[in-house]
């Protein structure tokens, strides 16, 4: 909360009255409106009076063609700072999460799951969900195998621990003999298998610098096509690990009815580079992480609400959540991510933990 921010019980009831208002009909709210629809126990002229002070201390302001005001960002970060009460879903809400995350019955692979819950949260919270699959720095090489797709390209196809895959197209410098990816692949499984990819990347040099009984010419060159692009290789970019929902449930909402909200929107589905950098900062949060507006650092998320919470199982762990306009029913949104972050976790094999968190700029 910024300082300065204290307000009068009725700016408080006032404030809460209007943000409630303004979320529901996504209409600028008068004080007649807010009157109407709350026991406020004051006059519409003192809930004019107060949103007009209101405006002053800048928590409200008058959009041109509208006679009611809308909320700032300061009066949504007051709002889940000091006026939202945490709630918990429905017991009906929470069989729903989980029959439609326990789909597969278990089997689903991890990715699945972590894609899977990315559209559950857009389709149960009308926001557009996103998430960060783990980092696979931690987890273990168990084979290697190499694929030919073409005379200058071959598939890189890692198996990780708990049965996970990661392909990689590798461009060859020239045609490499069948026998000489039979070759090469026993030489990365003979080094490489039961290492971390982390630890991969940091020795492969020292590993590979003998490569006998390897002799011939193309092999060689293989296994420095290997050396030189060992980062690539062996590692996954966080925007790779990225999972969106479907943005179409966004654009129904009135923000996005413009063609410059429309534009906005489109332009941050395109950065994924960006949504897997801001996810991947909130990786070490123990709580429910709300960013709201202008507290995002990059323009292109001015317009929006993120509203993540950390997910882990051992040693992985991702973040998941959903990005929306700054109107949005907060309380709601954050026991949504919540529950699916906890569930996620015990899906993959972690401890629930829906206890209620703190929330946090």
């Amino acid at each position: 909360m910024m300082s300065g921010d204290v307000l009068t019980e009725r700016e408080r009831r006032v404030l809460e009255a209007v943000i409630r208002t303004y979320v529901e009909t996504a209409e600028p709210a008068g004080s007649r409106v807010v009157s109407k629809r709350y026991a406020l126990g004051v006059s519409p002229a003192t809930v004019r009076n107060t949103m007009a002070d209101l405006e002053e201390k800048g928590f409200l302001y008058h959009p041109h063609t509208s006679a009611g005001r809308v909320p700032t960002d300061r009066a949504y970060r007051y709002y889940v700072d000091t006026l939202m009460r945490p709630v918990r879903l429905t017991a009906a809400e929470q069989r729903r999460l989980r029959r439609e995350l326990e789909e597969e019955e278990g089997t689903a692979p991890l990715e699945w799951l972590i894609r899977r819950a990315t559209q559950v949260l857009g389709l149960l919270t009308g926001e557009l969900g996103v998430a960060i699959a783990p980092s696979l720095d931690e987890t273990v090489l168990e084979k290697i195998e190499l694929v030919s797709v073409a005379s200058d390209k071959v598939l890189l196809v890692l198996t990780l621990g708990s049965g996970r895959i990661r392909t990689v197209y590798v461009d060859l410098p020239g045609t490499v003999p069948p026998q000489t990816l039979v070759s090469v692949t026993m030489v990365l499984n003979e080094r490489l298998a039961g290492l971390t990819l982390s630890q991969v990347r940091q020795t492969l040099p020292e590993r590979l610098r003998d490569s006998a009984p390897i002799d011939n010419a193309s092999a060689t060159e293989l296994l420095n096509v290997f050396l030189q692009a060992a980062e690539d290789l062996f590692d996954r970019s966080s925007a790779e690990g990225l999972h969106l929902g479907n943005a179409s449930v966004l654009a129904n909402q009135p923000e996005f009815a413009s063609e410059s909200g429309l534009k906005g929107l489109i332009e941050l589905t395109e950065r994924r580079d960006l949504l897997a950098s801001v996810l991947g900062d909130r990786l070490g949060s123990a709580s429910v992480h709300i960013t709201i507006g202008g507290e995002n650092a990059d323009p292109v998320l001015t317009p929006f609400t993120l509203v993540t919470s950390p997910y882990r199982s051992g040693s992985l762990s991702g973040v998941i959540g959903v990005i929306g306009p700054t109107r949005m029913s907060y309380e709601k949104v954050a026991a949504i991510v919540r529950h699916t972050s906890s569930l996620l976790s015990e899906l993959m094999g972690g401890t629930a933990d829906d206890a209620d968190h703190t929330f946090v700029a």
